[in-house]
């Protein structure tokens, strides 16, 4: 009994030391997170007046500095810039101005684009259009069909690349609803009221350029004709034969005249004695190297 006594009271003392013990660490605990705090914002507070003495130097020296460059930069010279020369228009505005005159020949003009745009797939597929026997697939060059007229193939060249919606249209419905000859007929239908002043005009500026080319070709073939040199019809001479007998007739036997069409008097006597010659000889003449005699020498023989 005195030892539970005994134990009961060492443990109340234990137990009141362990209080003191934690009560003595929470103290000095707290008294160093005082400490450390206070020593903190000493630091802290020190460092934000250091900060700002620095950015205030800086700033200082910055204006000195920049003092110093405008003093210097009055005294330096300021030189005179030329005029910049005015830059030539681009030639690409040239071109667009004549794609736009192009355009406007074709007659793609906004009356026509607001009336394209109001258009749909339906608009094309649902045309009472009637219905054409089959016809063999004409090739087709720049994605234009051949059996357009020369007006209407390159309308409908500009037509696909400056109006988006038909572009889109034909995209769409040929060749899966319809080919390409309905599309462009339904097309020129559509549109003809639009269309059909410009296509008028530019055919009659080819028929009146066609007669005005007309007319100046029977001029440029006069002038051809006068220009056109005249050629030698002189003929040749008589005396430049080109025979062979017949020069050596010249050479044996002199130039008996200038008329070679019959014999000259006075010449039997030559022929009988080339005669004479060939029968006291015996001998036979070659028909290739005989002298061709007269129509008298012919007579005698």
């Amino acid at each position: 009994m005195d030892l539970w006594e005994r134990a009961r009271s060492f443990a109340g003392e234990a137990a009141k030391r362990s209080q003191e013990l934690s009560a003595e660490a929470a103290k000095r605990s707290s008294a160093l997170v005082s400490e450390t705090a206070k020593k903190s914002k000493e630091i802290f507070s020190e460092t934000a007046s250091k900060s700002r003495e620095i950015a205030a130097e800086a700033t200082k020296q910055a204006d000195l500095l920049a003092g110093q460059i405008m003093h210097l930069a009055s005294d330096l010279p300021v030189p005179s810039i030329p005029p910049i020369p005015a830059i030539p228009p681009i030639a690409a505005a040239a071109s667009s101005e004549s794609d736009t005159a192009e355009l406007e020949r074709y007659g793609i003009t906004d009356d026509l684009r607001e009336f394209v745009k109001g258009m749909t797939l339906s608009t094309f597929r649902d045309f009472p259009l009637q219905d054409e026997p089959e016809m063999s697939d004409v090739p087709t060059v720049s994605n234009v069909r051949q059996d357009l007229n020369e007006w209407q193939a390159r309308h409908a060249t500009l037509v696909l690349s400056a109006v988006k919606e038909i572009s889109k249209f034909r995209y769409e419905l040929c060749p899966r609803y319809m080919k390409e000859r309905k599309f462009w007929r339904v097309y020129f239908l559509l549109v003809n009221s639009y269309i059909a002043p410009f296509e008028k005009k530019y055919f009659e500026e080819l028929k009146v350029k066609a007669e005005e080319e007309k007319k100046d070709s029977p001029k440029e073939a006069s002038q051809a004709s006068t220009t056109a040199e005249p050629k030698d019809t002189k003929a040749p001479s008589k005396s430049s034969s080109t025979n062979p007998e017949h020069d050596l007739d010249v050479f044996l036997l002199g130039d008996l005249g200038s008329d070679d069409e019959g014999p000259v008097d006075g010449d039997d006597g030559l022929d009988d004695d080339f005669d004479r010659i060939d029968a006291t000889t015996g001998l036979e003449s070659d028909d290739d190297d005989k002298i061709p005699a007269t129509g008298k020498a012919e007579d005698a023989k």
